[in-house]
């Protein structure tokens, strides 16, 4: 369970199977004695009414989430269902209300992309409830049986019926009773149902309609092209980014920085492949991805100082710690955090943001494709990579006849963003240049590691420089802020040690013959 504000957040892993009869239920097969279950204990019935919200073109339901206000049963409120992998989902409840929670619906925005929410079908569901238990007491999973009504709320007059069943596991429970339960259930003849939710049925059989699926793409794209392997990789990372939105405004650890990795993905693919895609297109997106990159980067490089300086800290023995150094540097972070989190929860409340979500749908659903994305692959792949990498080979050669110093650290961090656009590259091109193109992004990694590194000691550095002038000016040791200052010195130093070689591994020509077509 993850709680924030006036929501909660509960992960749900359940499978739902088509049901017979809600009235008797003698096709309910024995499941005492599958994968540890010692009982099926009747929990009553509950009346359940819910309206579904989604847009005029029903963008929540294209992008498999859901959005209720539910009254009846144990969890009565608002509920935002957003999908996991396999039969995982998250479910955000909110208190019930009359309207939609602004919580709920910043959280759909990466998915609605603004656009208005109002009610799409009234589902009703008698239930009844069965808890599985295991030889403990311990409750593993919930059986429900649902008799279903459902009626649009856009206007059609024809209304659906129809009995469910869904099998969901308690939290702890080991997902091998799921598929343990379904086996038993298939062997007696109860399948899985042919939708994925009861909003999808209730928009089919009420009249509503499904999703409304943009059919350009799927008439411009060659199978098997140049344009295939980039819109695919391409997918992946817009699907990621919208994904990702509603755990950076919940400050759910990690996500920030997947956030800002997967735009750095999508800027570097298309600026990468521009024989495939026309820049006249792309390139404003670019910006606007660069832009929210930007704003993400105060947030994710405070975390990564912190995360850096704390652990430099915690490791000196006691005797070198003098003064309040640790107070100090939680201060720093305190101001330095809350200013970086204001700074990410605005950008994803901007205009640029949301025109930035409705130019990467329109990129995907209707693609920009130049001519040179209809032949195969192997050539504008391997073209792609070659001038990101003869880009990054040029500017390591560079950064390394310089002296270290200051114009030394810039190079060597602009050679670190050049890595990172060539390993980005090679990952469109895995499905038709295979091997050779993940081997060159490995190796590029390795280089990318020890720039990281590297630029990391050069911005510890400029934080603890300043650090130890406010300990100064406030009368208090400096002996600390010194030492690890130096620490991060020889950090640096032994990161450009290490440069050639990792560089030299990542320049064998071997590599890049294995990518020539």
């Amino acid at each position: 369970m993850y709680a924030t504000g006036m929501t909660e957040s509960k992960r749900e892993t359940e499978r739902k199977y088509d049901a017979p009869s809600a009235d008797d239920t003698s096709w309910l097969p024995e499941l005492t004695g599958v994968a540890g279950i010692v009982a099926v204990v009747e929990q009553g019935t509950d009346e359940l009414d819910a309206v579904y919200h989604d847009t005029e073109d029903l963008r929540l339901a294209g992008a498999a989430a859901t959005l209720r206000r539910r009254r009846g049963g144990p969890d009565a409120g608002w509920h935002l269902k957003l999908p996991l992998s396999g039969d995982s989902r998250e479910e955000v409840r909110a208190p019930l209300s009359e309207t939609i929670p602004d919580t709920l619906r910043d959280l759909a925005l990466s998915r609605t992309r603004g656009a208005e929410l109002t009610p799409v079908v009234r589902i009703r569901s008698t239930r009844t409830t069965r808890h599985l238990v295991d030889s403990q007491g311990a409750v593993v999973a919930e059986l429900t049986v649902d008799e279903v009504r459902a009626e649009s709320l856009r206007g059609t007059t024809t209304l659906a019926a129809w009995t469910e069943m869904e099998v969901e596991l308690a939290d702890d429970a080991d997902r091998a009773l799921l598929d343990a339960v379904d086996k038993t259930l298939r062997k007696n003849g109860i399948d899985r149902a042919a939708r994925p939710s009861k909003l999808i049925r209730a928009l089919e059989e009420t009249g509503v309609g499904g999703p409304r699926l943009p059919d350009a793409r799927a008439e411009a794209v060659v199978p098997g092209s140049a344009g295939d392997d980039v819109l695919r990789y391409l997918d992946e990372q817009v699907h990621a980014l919208v994904r990702l939105d509603p755990a950076v405004r919940r400050d759910v650890p990690d996500s920030v920085h997947k956030m800002r990795v997967t735009c750095r993905r999508l800027r570097s693919t298309l600026r990468s492949y521009r024989s495939v895609l026309d820049r006249a297109v792309t390139d404003p997106i670019r910006d606007d991805l660069k832009w929210l990159g930007g704003e993400l980067g105060a947030e994710r490089d405070q975390e990564v100082l912190m995360e850096r300086l704390g652990a430099r800290l915690e490791a000196l023995p006691a005797e070198l710690v003098l003064g309040p150094v640790a107070a100090r540097l939680k201060a720093w972070n305190v101001a330095n955090t809350d200013e970086a989190r204001r700074r990410t929860l605005e950008a994803l409340h901007t205009p640029r943001y949301l025109a930035l979500l409705d130019s990467l749908a329109a990129l995907t659903e209707q693609p920009p494709l130049r001519r040179k994305a209809a032949r195969g692959p192997d050539k504008a792949m391997a073209k792609g990579i070659f001038k990101e990498y003869d880009r990054f080979a040029a500017r390591v050669a560079h950064a390394l006849e310089l002296p270290p110093g200051p114009e030394r650290d810039t190079a060597l961090h602009e050679a670190r963003k050049s890595a990172k656009k060539t390993r980005y590259a090679t990952e469109p091109a895995r499905a038709s240049l295979g091997k050779p193109a993940k081997r060159l992004g490995k190796r590029v990694k390795a280089v990318q590691k020890v720039l990281g590194d590297h630029q990391d000691s050069v911005l510890a550095r400029d934080v603890l420089r300043k650090l130890a002038l406010a300990a100064h000016a406030a009368g208090e040791p400096g002996f600390t802020w010194g030492l690890l200052y130096g620490q991060e010195q020889g950090v640096a130093r032994e990161r450009e040690r290490e440069l050639p070689a990792a560089f030299a591994d990542a320049s064998k020509p071997s590599l890049r013959k294995g990518l020539a077509p």
